[in-house]
């Protein structure tokens, strides 16, 4: 069940956020429950540079967690370009999710051209590019062009919970497109996890619905479990659906009464 993502291995199909969680405690233990391998930090909303303060980072010392650098709160390419530069140069990481949010105010959406644009910059830079994007199979095509890693559509608007609202688009954009697909966005609960790793997503990511989950621990569990049974499903090869009843018995010998 490995996923290679620009030359990294990892053997968890899930990803974590460690946004709106109580205390680092609760994120670093939500995160070794969900047994991902891998924490994606907004640069600008939590402190992973500032030596000098409580720092996200050394609460994952001793694991085998690493951590993907986002430029939330970014709405332009060349923020994001300057930020992750910054990154690279006070802690090496170069393995990023990329994240421009062209409407701030209702539905977060990604801005996609200026996310197209600095997926080029970037790439070229030697980051590799974790892109953030809407579920059109169109530009998730142009940004793998561009030099992406991996593309992660949204299933629904970020914190909404609402699931994946567009199977088609995510089974269209794992078509087209032959690096790894991982749903970002819009999870709520380990269902939406299983349906997005049925229709064919290469992982997932989920933050919100963990962190804020009554019990994150328990959700962090859940969310690893229906990953990897929804990974199984898809590699089983479900049935095709029927409008009829087809009887789960043979009817071609029927025994004599």
């Amino acid at each position: 069940m490995s996923l290679v993502i620009g030359g990294k291995t990892f053997h968890s199909r899930l990803i974590v956020g460690s946004g709106k969680y109580k205390d680092f405690e609760t994120t670093r233990d939500a995160t070794l429950a969900s047994g991902a391998e891998m924490i994606t930090v907004a640069v600008r909303r939590i402190n992973i540079l500032d030596k000098n303060t409580p720092n996200l980072m050394d609460y994952f010392k001793d694991t085998n967690i690493s951590f993907l650098p986002n430029s939330a709160g970014c709405t332009t390419a060349k923020e994001a370009i300057t930020m992750f530069e910054l990154v690279r140069e006070g802690i090496g990481i170069d393995f990023i999710k990329l994240e421009i949010i062209g409407d701030t105010q209702k539905t977060l959406y990604p801005d996609v051209l200026e996310t197209l644009e600095a997926t080029k910059i970037l790439a070229n830079k030697g980051f590799k590019v974790l892109v953030y994007t809407n579920d059109d199979p169109i530009m998730a095509k142009k940004l793998e062009d561009a030099g992406a890693v991996a593309i992660m559509p949204l299933a629904a608007p970020i914190g909404s919970g609402l699931g994946i609202q567009n199977k088609y688009n995510i089974m269209f954009i794992k078509e087209a497109v032959k690096i790894p697909v991982i749903v970002d966005a819009g999870v709520g609960c380990a269902s939406d996890a299983t349906i997005a790793m049925e229709l064919g997503a290469d992982g997932v990511l989920s933050n919100t619905a963990i962190a804020q989950a009554q019990n994150p621990i328990k959700m962090a569990q859940a969310m690893k479990l229906a990953v990897e049974s929804g990974r199984l499903s898809y590699e089983a090869g479900r049935i095709a659906k029927k409008p009829f009843a087809t009887a789960s018995s043979p009817t071609d010998y029927m025994p004599a009464l």
